[in-house]
């Protein structure tokens, strides 16, 4: 048995004879089950690529609306693969697209910007 103790705020502090390993067992299994109520997933990210299809894109766009109203943030990665860098022009005109459908649901948070061979634009929910 230890002397713990337990409001160390309190006016006076609270202290308890208890045992020490049971009373951190019991703290983590409050923290772990306050844990499991947070919400995770807070970012989620799209990947496209500059040749795609017009139903494909749809269904991106349908995919990045559904997860802005579900009030999760949105990355958008345009991945180049090989050669296809030459198109850089192109793909940032998709993105930018991309990002112009969104605005109803959505605001721009971080415009887009290069990195790699990918370009990049975060859009977060209103």
């Amino acid at each position: 048995m230890d002397l713990v103790e337990v409001a160390p705020n309190a006016n006076p502090p609270v202290c308890k004879i208890i045992d020490f390993s049971k009373f951190r067992y019991e703290q983590d299994k409050r923290k772990k089950e306050s844990e499991k109520k947070h919400k995770k997933g807070d970012l989620k990210e799209i990947r496209i690529r500059p040749h795609i299809g017009e139903h494909d894109y749809n269904v991106k766009l349908q995919q990045a609306s559904k997860f802005l109203q579900e009030k999760h943030k949105v990355k958008v990665r345009l991945s180049f693969k090989g050669r296809e860098i030459r198109y850089f022009d192109e793909g940032q005109k998709l993105i930018e697209r991309f990002a112009d459908a969104l605005k109803e649901k959505g605001k721009i948070e971080r415009s887009p910007f290069r990195e790699r061979k990918s370009i990049i634009v975060v859009i977060a929910p209103m």
